[in-house]
């Protein structure tokens, strides 16, 4: 059997004893301490306490009390502002007193004594909001007064956006030094109460500031926007010509609101559409005209010719701006001519002569018909409308109904309005001077053979040139 060493053990268990007696002593010591604080503080503030912005750590309530009666009598405000100036505030010139009516008291009561520990890692402020009272008809002139708020003003701007050099580049915002009146009353009234010492002006939103600048996350995403929409190239091309629209129109069309959004002047594209369209539309011009009688004239008026949709080329436009496209591009057009050019008449045409009560029909430069037509009769105000027309469409087989009339053709091809070339069975003969006692009501009469073969061999959209020598 094993012999047990009963010596060692008696001194481990003596070792044991006297640790735990150690650690036993140094808890109650501990438990004391803390219980002694907390018999203290129930008549003393923390570690590290201000009320009202004055320090009163580890003194006695009584202490406190004339404590900060008395620090009331050389109280300053020092205002600080944005370009570095510095003004004050004086609490004798505003009757800053101590309020021997206040809640001071309740706020020692609502103190747990038994947390006095925390004070020693963590600051404690107490405001006392009826600590001090003062003369506000005093401290309203003396913010009336101050230098802040009777300088030369500078408005506050937010970021721009200035075009140079074929791009955009935003221009910092402007702070400037406008005071908002309101905020700053506010400011120095909690920093008197609250007993400060120190106010400053920016930190306490007292400037009226930009709402955006350089470093706002929606001046990059304008920026992006206004270089995108000047990268659009759009090359109109009217024929052998062409207008080319670039950055250095497009830009005057720019701006930038409010809330830096990207705005395009539509008044002014619709403007430079318009201004197109008075340049390149030819309806109703005056065209030179060489007639097959060997004579140029000048003949205007009518419905042929070119003419852009303004409307549906004007919202086209904005939508390519905006995708930022490069496009060589034919407006859009409401009515197209033939051909474009000096003579967008084409080789392809009816001729009438009024004077001659003549028609020809060419076709691709080549005469197809030709004969003697009666019109509409001047002496009772129908004649047929000088100027250049276009087949609008061809129909085989029509009763035209007027007031007074109604008759069957059997080639009817209209070319303004109810006007139009057709046949007339009812006539046995043509030309001369017949259309001015006996003339039609605005339409263009033919033979059978001569409606019949333009009938065959024209196309809606082919011009119709009515003129008087």
């Amino acid at each position: 059997m094993n012999k047990i060493d009963f010596k060692n053990l008696n001194i481990k268990v003596l070792f044991q004893s006297k640790v735990t007696g150690n650690i036993i002593i140094l808890i109650s010591a501990i438990v004391l301490i803390y219980l002694v604080g907390a018999i203290y503080f129930a008549s003393h503030f923390f570690f590290n306490t201000e009320i009202n912005g004055i320090d009163v750590s580890l003194k006695s309530h009584k202490e406190v009390y004339a404590l900060i009666k008395s620090g009331v009598k050389g109280y300053r405000l020092t205002l600080i502002e944005r370009d570095g100036v510095k003004e004050e505030v004086i609490g004798q010139a505003i009757e800053l007193k101590y309020n021997d009516k206040n809640s001071y008291f309740e706020v020692c009561k609502d103190i747990n004594t038994f947390k006095w520990g925390i004070s020693l890692f963590k600051k404690q402020k107490c405001y006392v909001e009826d600590l001090f009272t003062y003369n506000k008809g005093n401290l309203e002139n003396k913010i009336n007064r101050l230098g802040c708020l009777n300088k030369e003003i500078i408005e506050p701007k937010d970021v721009s956006f200035i075009y140079t050099n074929g791009s955009y580049e935003a221009v910092k915002e402007v702070y400037g030094n406008k005071i908002n009146k309101v905020n700053l009353e506010k400011a120095i009234e909690k920093s008197i109460l609250r007993g400060e010492t120190t106010l400053n002006l920016n930190e306490s939103r007292c400037y009226d500031n930009p709402k955006y600048t350089l470093n706002s996350d929606i001046t990059t995403k304008t920026k992006q926007l206004l270089n995108k929409y000047i990268s659009s190239r759009i090359i109109y091309l009217f024929g052998d010509k062409n207008e080319v629209l670039d950055s250095d129109t497009i830009n005057k069309w720019l701006s930038v609101d409010d809330k830096l959004e990207v705005v395009v002047n539509e008044k002014a594209l619709k403007e430079y559409v318009n201004a197109l369209s008075k340049k390149y539309d030819t309806i109703g011009i005056s065209r030179k005209f060489k007639t097959s009688v060997g004579k140029t004239l000048e003949v205007s008026g009518g419905f042929y010719g070119w003419k852009i949709n303004r409307e549906a080329e004007a919202k086209k436009l904005l939508d390519t701006i905006k995708l930022g496209r490069a496009l060589e591009i034919e407006p859009i057009y409401s009515q197209k001519g033939v051909t474009r050019g000096e003579n967008d008449i084409g080789n392809t045409y009816v001729e009438i002569n009024i004077t001659q009560q003549h028609l020809w029909f060419y076709k691709n430069g080549k005469l197809v018909t030709q004969g003697d037509v009666v019109t509409g009769n001047p002496n009772r105000g129908n004649s047929t409308s000088l100027g250049i027309y276009m087949l609008n469409y061809k129909q085989k087989g029509s009763t035209l109904r007027g007031e007074d009339y109604e008759s069957d053709v059997t080639y009817w091809m209209p070319f303004n309005g109810n006007i139009g070339i057709h046949d007339a069975s009812w006539r046995y003969s043509f030309g001369g001077d017949i259309y001015k006692s006996n003339g039609t009501h605005g339409c263009v009469n033919c033979p059978i053979y001569l409606a019949k073969t333009i009938f065959e061999n024209i196309e809606p959209g082919t011009p119709i040139i009515c003129y008087e020598e």
